[in-house]
């Protein structure tokens, strides 16, 4: 029987050579993400320092502050995300869906197989919400990684962070969803424009699903040729919290026998329901947190059973709640004006971008700012606050006011977030808290992922504006 290694040796090709290159250097220079943060937060400063007029020391530790606790923190935003990841992280941990997630792991042969189990199950659910996506990819590497001790952990872990790459063009896009609510304080095009911009002029545009399908495919190659032939076994720990919850035979008490009536949690459902339906079926991040909480507490069917969930779901937020208030500070330092005239840094940095740029143009000058500015603010809606404004102002100065450019302009911004996310750790943290690994064990693989999404959602941007 051909070995493991004789195996790689005979396939390696190129991808296997990037990705080898990539592990070694993130195993050398990635920080810890919070630190990550830190370094990038001390290079804003030093740029703001430089380039803005009139900035003093007291003039930035006032705009840092102010985007981390102060007037303007993104507390209510980081506080949706932070939903939207727990309530499909709690979805995902459903009996049902947990059944389905241990029989769909059962069915890999090998290591790659699972790998692209683990990939092709997060971007079929990123499509649908990003939480439920994100975690539920590595949810399904724990069940392979325990099917296949001799595999490679981060590996899986990085297949499954792999498949997040599209959900800026899935029905859960923040900055998507944000464009269809006129109420939505990130609606860019609304409050400069004067109008919204329906789903079916963003994720729905065939520039946006064929170019998703197009990044998968080759996403999936990828993840084939990369199998590393190392072992990296999981943290026992990782499956502690795979104990099957023993519920009370009989409620001992009124307090017990309440929290284990079904009935209310299908009250909730319903209830949820009937005002979706009033509102006329809006989808904007609100009404995603709100169904995905119904639909979680329905599936978990007893009121204790979904607290417990949703409580153990909470747990791996914690490093964005962490996190978060620090990519506030970057938005205020970006926000900062020295002097009452002068240019804050981040109309600075879109307005070099998108300088010169024509209606052909302009949607990729747009997606290579919003690659290099989602490394200072990796959120979508908190990123579109920033770049947004530069971006649509752009597009009205060039005569493009239609809402299906600008609906192109947001995506533009969107998916480079996307491809960012690949080389930028924040969104990779629920992942490592599920896996139990370091950042460095698993985003040397996605390296590869960054370079893939940059080529082929960098292409759609600058075909879209011909055949749109």
């Amino acid at each position: 029987m051909t070995t493991r290694s004789a195996h790689q040796v005979k396939r390696r090709g190129v991808i296997q050579s990037l990705t080898g290159l990539s592990v070694r250097y993130v195993e050398r220079l990635m920080p810890d993400p919070y630190l990550f943060a830190v370094i990038l937060t001390i290079i804003v400063a030093g740029m703001v320092a430089v380039l803005v007029r009139g900035a003093s020391a007291s003039g930035m530790l006032t705009a840092w502050y102010s985007g981390v606790w102060g007037r303007e923190n993104i507390f209510t935003f980081a506080f949706q995300m932070v939903l939207i990841l727990v309530t499909g992280y709690t979805l995902a941990e459903a009996p049902v869906l947990k059944r389905a997630i241990v029989r769909v792991a059962g069915t890999p042969r090998n290591q790659v197989q699972g790998a692209l189990l683990c990939f092709t199950v997060s971007a079929v659910l990123s499509l649908v919400n990003w939480g439920l996506g994100l975690v539920a990819g590595a949810l399904v590497a724990r069940q392979v990684a325990r099917r296949f001790p001799d595999s490679h952990f981060g590996y899986l872990i990085a297949a499954a962070f792999m498949g997040f790459i599209v959900w800026t063009q899935g029905l859960s896009s923040s900055i998507a969803l944000a464009n269809t609510d006129a109420s939505s304080p990130i609606n860019v095009i609304h409050k400069i424009a004067g109008f919204t911009v329906p789903l079916s002029q963003t994720i729905f545009q065939p520039y946006s699903w064929l170019a998703a399908i197009i990044v998968l495919a080759a996403l999936a190659l990828a993840v084939w040729r990369m199998e590393p032939s190392a072992a990296l076994a999981p943290d026992t720990a990782v499956f502690e919290d795979e104990e099957q919850l023993v519920e009370p035979q009989s409620g001992k008490t009124f307090a017990e026998w309440l929290e284990n009536q079904w009935i209310l949690n299908v009250l909730v459902f319903v209830a949820g329901v009937g005002y979706f339906v009033m509102s006329g079926m809006a989808l904007n991040i609100s009404s995603m947190i709100m169904l995905f909480t119904i639909t979680s507490a329905l599936l978990h069917r007893t009121p204790i059973r979904f607290i417990r969930a949703f409580t153990g779901a909470a747990k791996v937020s914690g490093p964005l709640l962490l996190q978060y208030p620090l990519y506030g500070g970057l938005v205020g330092l970006l926000a900062y004006q020295g002097a009452e005239d002068s240019t804050p840094l981040q109309t600075l940095l879109a307005q070099t971008l998108v300088n010169g740029a024509t209606q052909y143009t302009l949607p990729f000058l747009t997606f290579i700012g919003s690659v290099i500015i989602s490394l200072f603010v990796p959120s979508g809606g908190g990123h579109w606050a920033v770049q947004g404004p530069i971006a649509v102002d752009s597009a009205l100065a060039i005569g493009q006011h239609s809402p299906a450019y600008l609906g192109l302009i947001s995506m533009a911004v969107a998916v480079g977030e996307g491809v960012a996310n690949m080389i930028q750790p924040f969104w990779l943290l629920p992942l490592l808290a599920i896996a139990k690994l370091h950042v460095r064990q698993v985003m040397g693989f996605t390296v590869v992922a960054f370079v893939i999404g940059l080529a082929v959602l960098g292409t759609m941007t600058l075909i879209a504006p011909w055949v749109m």
